[in-house]
């Protein structure tokens, strides 16, 4: 149980070492990595790609929930059918998530 409370040191006595002090504080840091870091990362690098390689007559959602086809694709915005003769324009990071072939005409 000595891990978990400190034990009371008596004047002049031994000190506990800088690793044992520590150590709580290195293995939050090393959890928040693995748990919280890595995986927000592999997500926005995922992201970044998937806006990179948006392509004419690809279906797509956008963050606020449209559902387009893109029509056309600038380096900053994406050109997105929502109806007949109906365009939006919305910036590229926005695009939330590619979708299959043939969703709009079954929603």
């Amino acid at each position: 149980m000595d891990f978990f409370i400190e034990t009371a040191w008596a004047q002049g006595g031994a000190q506990p070492s800088l690793f044992g002090s520590m150590a709580p504080l290195l293995i939050i840091v090393v959890l928040f990595y693995f748990l919280l870091i890595r995986p927000q990362n592999k997500r926005q690098k995922e992201h970044r790609e998937m806006v990179a390689a948006l392509e004419k007559d690809q279906e797509v959602v956008t963050g606020g929930g449209v559902l387009g086809k893109v029509v056309e694709v600038g380096d900053l915005w994406v050109t997105l059918e929502v109806a007949d003769n109906v365009k939006l324009r919305v910036q590229k990071n926005t695009i939330a998530t590619l979708m299959p072939k043939g969703t709009i005409k079954s929603a």
